[in-house]
């Protein structure tokens, strides 16, 4: 049985306004171990829908990626300020996982690089914990090293020099200041996202004599 897309989200939203312990999908491997039954798996389906969505509304809306000087994992000035715009977001959601991601360009050494990527992903969570973003919304911190850089030369390269933050998953016990409420609103938000244009918006158009062309 295959859940709708529009039932997915309903799923989630009524996760949020759960309650329980642990998480949910903390393991993308966990069918491997056996069967789940059927409505896990479909709650993991939509989990996974849900992040993938969540993380292009959050890089739609906050930049995800900052950049560091070379050999260094201090946050420059233009860091910080991406940095307040994603703690901002991030506290609109606290329902959601995070994962901040270090990378370094492929100057120095597998060894060296794999440190100061993890120097760079824990400068950015130290800092938007600072501005009140709780840590258990961020799981982990991981350092890619030089081993995914977005350009391949043997050089410095500042584009490679960089964190990015992604949604990863929710929290199945949501914070205190989570209710049916705040379920009932993000669900409230897909279903506004997907609504057509009302009609009577085109009927007010035509009748105050505005050309409506149509569509290419």
């Amino acid at each position: 049985m295959t859940l709708t897309k529009t039932s997915r989200w309903l799923a989630l939203a009524l996760l949020l306004s759960g309650c329980g312990t642990g998480e949910v999908g903390s393991d993308p491997e966990i069918s491997s171990f056996g069967t789940s039954i059927t409505e896990n798996t479909q709650l993991m389906t939509g989990e996974r829908d849900f992040a993938i969505s969540l993380t292009q509304k959050f890089a739609s809306e906050a930049p995800n990626t900052v950049h560091f000087a070379f050999n260094s994992s201090a946050l420059d000035g233009l860091a910080q300020q991406a940095l307040l715009r994603q703690a901002a977001w991030i506290r609109n959601y606290p329902q959601v996982r995070f994962r901040v991601y270090g990378h370094t360009d492929l100057v120095g050494s597998a060894a060296y690089n794999k440190a100061l990527g993890m120097r760079r992903a824990q400068a950015v969570v130290a800092f938007l914990t600072a501005q009140g973003v709780s840590r258990a919304q961020i799981d982990a911190v991981v350092s890619e090293g030089k081993t995914q850089p977005l350009v391949f030369t043997q050089a410095p390269n500042a584009q490679n020099r960089r964190t990015v933050t992604e949604v990863i998953g929710m929290l199945r016990r949501a914070p205190a200041q989570l209710d049916g409420k705040y379920a009932q609103r993000v669900y409230q938000g897909y279903l506004d996202s997907a609504a057509p244009e009302p009609m009577n918006t085109v009927a007010n158009q035509s009748s105050a004599g505005i050309a409506i062309s149509p569509g290419n």
